[in-house]
């Protein structure tokens, strides 16, 4: 009985963070976590647009409030906004940012649309990226076509500082499968080596006295003398 309850509440919980990023609209919404407390549920909404999120006077928050205390009979929720500095860090905002391009331009673009974003996201100052790309793009036949630039773990304990994200552009060959991974440029990396001046020092006082070697020494021919 115990699990039945963590399931339907779990699917509870999805079905509210579901709602919230339809109705908020896509590409404007990171991530939506729920902290339960003894006043209330408090909902926190990850963004760049907080100011399209909040709506005039906060009237989307009051709405979007009044919605998931009738629909999902929530007791108090306390919606609150935290503000992504970087979009084209977040990975989810990528992923989103590229699902309406691919519908707002056409599949037939999906390279251009790669390259530039892929630009973009290196200029951020992120130390990798990778974008994946599947389905029916130039072709009636479906396949990948991964674009990828820096440097990306993808196993390990460093892999899990990789901030990774899914999403789908419904084009008219079909629907477009869209992976994104971010490595951030505060990203911790064990096995990371930098050459700077202090290893160069470091490296210097381990190499062996360099011996002259004696070039040998020529030795001048005489030219017998034709008689």
């Amino acid at each position: 009985m115990e699990e039945k309850k963590f399931v339907t509440f779990k699917k509870e919980e999805l079905g509210v963070k579901e709602y919230i990023k339809r109705e908020l609209g896509k590409g404007k919404i990171s991530s939506v976590s729920i902290e339960y407390t003894p006043v209330g549920e408090k909902i926190i909404v990850a963004t760049s647009k907080p100011g399209l999120v909040i709506g005039r006077r906060g009237e989307k928050i009051d709405e979007l409030t009044r919605v998931l205390k009738k629909m999902f009979k929530l007791d108090n929720p306390h919606i609150e906004i935290k503000e992504i500095l970087d979009p084209s860090l977040d990975a989810q905002l990528v992923a989103d940012e590229i699902a309406l391009l691919l519908e707002r331009k056409g599949s037939l673009q999906f390279k251009v649309i790669a390259y530039k974003t892929l630009e973009m996201i290196m200029k951020s100052g992120a130390l990798g990226a990778e974008i994946v790309l599947s389905g029916k793009l130039p072709s009636e036949r479906a396949r990948s076509w991964r674009f990828a630039q820096g440097y990306l773990k993808k196993t390990g304990d460093p892999a899990k500082v990789v901030d990774r994200a899914m999403a789908q552009a419904i084009t008219l060959p079909g629907v477009t499968g869209i992976k994104v991974s971010i490595l951030p440029p505060n990203a911790h990396i064990h096995d990371k080596i930098v050459i700077d001046d202090a290893l160069r020092k470091r490296l210097a006082l381990y190499e062996p006295a360099s011996e002259k070697k004696e070039e040998p020494k020529k030795t001048k021919t005489r030219r017998k003398k034709s008689e």
